[in-house]
């Protein structure tokens, strides 16, 4: 496995391949997927998580189920762009993962995906309970959304410099 930047993510991916938004929380995974054509992030489950390595098998047969080709996984940077405590444990959980799977790992800033998702839960009138089990693959959501985005404008600069 592979830690990559979302340029380098960009070349390898071949047509139809659905990425997986994750946000790694210190309870929970939340979960999103794109659509094949990789315009939209879609929530699904949440990982309870137990210990390594049950998370990573669960996530394991996550990928596999859902044919995923990569993950965008949620960099919590503080404010100020500087790195926490939470930036050290989502490094190290991926570096875990190196030695489980091939599939390649983005990190993207995800700062404020968690405030954007509860405020979209709540204007969609969810209610406080139903945004607690939800809130995490919402945000997984956004984290995933943020970089099906850039690959969009990535995609759209690079047929510009052929097309000319």
């Amino acid at each position: 496995m592979t830690v990559l930047t979302i340029e380098e993510m960009a070349e390898m991916l071949a047509p139809r391949q659905a990425i997986a938004g994750l946000d790694l929380g210190t309870k929970t995974i939340g979960l999103s997927m794109s659509d094949l054509g990789r315009r939209f992030a879609t929530p699904r489950t949440v990982i309870r998580r137990v210990k390594f390595t049950i998370d990573a098998q669960a996530l394991l047969d996550f990928a596999q189920s859902e044919k995923v080709a990569a993950f965008i996984i949620g960099l919590p940077m503080n404010m100020d762009g500087s790195a926490g405590p939470r930036v050290q444990a989502t490094r190290a959980f991926v570096r875990n993962m190196e030695q489980k799977t091939a599939l390649p790992f983005v990190y993207w800033d995800e700062r404020l995906s968690t405030v954007a998702a509860e405020r979209t839960l709540l204007e969609m009138d969810v209610s406080r309970a139903k945004r607690a089990d939800r809130i995490d693959s919402a945000a997984a959501s956004f984290i995933l959304q943020g970089a099906l985005d850039r690959l969009s404008l990535l995609a759209r600069s690079d047929g510009e410099e052929f097309s000319a």
